[in-house]
């Protein structure tokens, strides 16, 4: 047997972040674990300190999985590693070099070659053909690859020549509960990351834009496994486990199954993200989801857009009015993190489409509104639609909408900072309250964010990374320009999302004076034999007092729990409801 190391990289978008596929890809080729090694970084570092660690750790075939955040990254990569290790085979997987393989390999000569499609099976078979002499290239499905560039030492040197592209015969759609579960043995890789998990492959759906909807072949499974594995996340506590099914409830059994399960066994520890298409859940699933613990799970709902010509045009069937009422009765029970997305940039829809998309989602109130962009993706139907539509992209990944028919350029940039704004002062949670309360000055919520985007825009605050402090100090700035009338309703809520979040050790500028305030607080708390430390906190907003229990959070928002107290303060006036000036003491 052939003495050799076989290093399985991953270069993932942030630290936090794992890749499965890796992971899956060494658990099935187990039996030749001890050729095997596996190697994670993220495409914020350094390239020289990865391609050190690569090369320190002296591989004889290097394979990495490719997506479009970290392609650029990856030919780059593998260009200087081609370069200072030319005699060491570089084979790629995964969507983002599946598609068009041998267009790939002609864009990168560095590349040995690509495994297509699922690369369970195949990678264990291209294993076994570099560690023994059993099998040979041209007889493993699933690859395509060029000859005469190190595919091993004492095959091929005739072709050096002459090279050329092969492409093996494709590899059958695989048993989906043939794949080991990966994270028995190695659940110490994953502290401080997220876990993803499999339970399905493939989508019912034909969604123009997504590259799932190529793969028509559902298969799931087998459930009695997906139940012992469950049970070893939620035996270990894992904080988040995100199961990357593409439409998780596509089966109503199955997911009822899953749902049942981590209810009856939950120990209160364990979150699980699905993602699903709301308004495929029937009264059954609702009325079970109800019935779990703050925080079990939360709900990831694709709405993309409410324009029903745009639907249609993107091959996607859903009725919003349905959406929407699941999602409110969902709402309901403040048990469930949901989390929507929209899509700009899609056919029939303008800036004033989008607006009312915006608008008709947000008036839903989701935990986090995701707002994205087309990319259009190789592979897809809108890929092949593109000029139809007038789509203009980015022609490097990750093949970002640039323009439509109908969305011009710089309608796009306005949607750019609606989405900064969105992501910072709606989805960070930590704004919650002075949002609510300033977007109701606008016509509609979309109004609000566009104007807050045109006002870090004006005054460059776009380009610059700013503290949480600051950015209340900014929304702060632009009240004063807009409508400075507001300013002391602001400033209260303002300080109630602020201690919401934490027990600041340092008041901001724009804070009230406490003043004698202390005493009454202090008198409080001795009153009611409670230690005054970091554990609580009293502030006296919005005419009345305030109690701040950090000891206890939302397990949805983060934000610790609070009352509003009574408090005998006799001489001293409250607050005017109407001016919001704050108490004379």
């Amino acid at each position: 047997m052939y003495n050799m190391k076989i290093l399985l990289t991953a270069v993932n978008a942030k630290y936090i972040h794992s890749n499965l596929a890796v992971y899956d890809l060494k658990s099935f080729a187990k039996k030749w674990e001890e050729h095997l090694e596996l190697a994670e970084y993220t495409i914020n570092q350094p390239m020289d300190d990865v391609i050190r660690d690569i090369y320190t750790r002296q591989p004889d075939v290097i394979c990495l999985s490719c997506y479009i955040w970290n392609i650029s990254y990856v030919n780059q990569l593998t260009t200087i590693l081609h370069q200072i290790m030319p005699q060491i085979p570089i084979w790629l997987g995964g969507p983002e070099v599946s598609f068009d393989p041998e267009q790939e390999l002609r864009n990168m000569p560095q590349i040995t070659g690509i495994l297509v499609g699922e690369g369970e099976q195949t990678f264990c078979e291209l294993t076994e053909y570099y560690v023994c002499d059993k099998l040979k290239l041209d007889s493993i499905h699933g690859l395509v690859y060029r000859t005469g560039v190190s595919l091993k030492n004492d095959e091929n040197e005739a072709a050096n020549s002459n090279p050329e592209i092969i492409r093996n015969a494709p590899r059958n759609p695989m048993d989906l509960s043939e794949v080991p579960f990966p994270y028995y043995d190695c659940l110490s890789d994953f502290k401080n990351k997220i876990i993803y998990y499999e339970t399905s492959r493939g989508c019912p759906f034909s969604c123009s834009y997504c590259l799932s909807s190529v793969d028509k072949r559902l298969r799931f499974r087998d459930l009695a496994l997906v139940k012992r594995e469950l049970q070893f996340f939620i035996d270990h506590e894992i904080a988040q486990v995100k199961f990357v099914d593409r439409t998780f409830n596509c089966a109503h059994e199955h997911a009822m199954a899953i749902w049942r399960y981590i209810i009856e066994h939950d120990k209160g520890k364990t979150n699980f993200h699905f993602e699903v298409a709301a308004d495929l859940l029937n009264e059954e699933e609702i009325a079970l989801i109800q019935t779990m613990r703050p925080g079990l799970i939360q709900l990831e709902i694709g709405v993309q857009t409410t324009n029903e010509k745009t639907l249609e045009a993107i091959r996607r069937k859903m009725d919003f009015s349905k959406v929407e009422d699941i999602v409110n009765q969902i709402h309901k029970n403040h048990n469930v993190h949901q989390h929507l997305d929209l899509i700009a940039g899609l056919p029939y829809e303008n800036l004033e489409s989008f607006e009312n998309s915006f608008n008709q989602v947000y008036a839903l109130k989701p935990e986090q509104l995701q707002l994205g962009f087309l990319k259009v993706l190789k592979g897809s139907y809108m890929y092949e639609a593109a000029a139809e539509y007038g789509c203009v992209y980015k022609p490097f990944p990750p093949y970002e909408v640039l323009s439509t028919r109908w969305l011009g350029y710089a309608e796009v940039l306005k949607l750019k900072q609606v989405e900064e704004m969105v992501e910072v002062y709606y989805n960070s949670g930590q704004f919650t309250n002075t949002i609510e309360y300033l977007v109701k000055e606008y016509a509609h919520p979309f109004s609000f964010y566009e104007a807050l985007g045109e006002f870090y825009e004006t005054h460059n605050y776009s380009q610059i990374s700013h503290s949480r402090i600051r950015r209340y100090d900014i929304l702060l700035e632009f009240v004063r320009e807009r409508n400075v009338e507001l300013e002391a309703r602001v400033i209260d809520y303002m300080m109630l999302d602020l201690y919401l979040r934490e027990n600041v050790k340092s008041r901001p500028s724009w804070a009230p004076e406490y003043g004698r305030i202390k005493d009454i607080i202090r008198a409080w708390y001795q009153q009611q034999e409670i230690k005054q430390d970091t554990r609580t906190h009293v502030e006296y907003l919005l005419g009345e007092w305030y109690y701040f229990d950090y000891q206890h959070k939302n397990p949805l928002t983060g934000n610790a729990e609070y009352k509003t107290i009574c408090m005998d303060t006799g001489k001293y006036s409250e607050t005017n409801q109407e001016s919001g000036e704050h108490i004379e003491i």
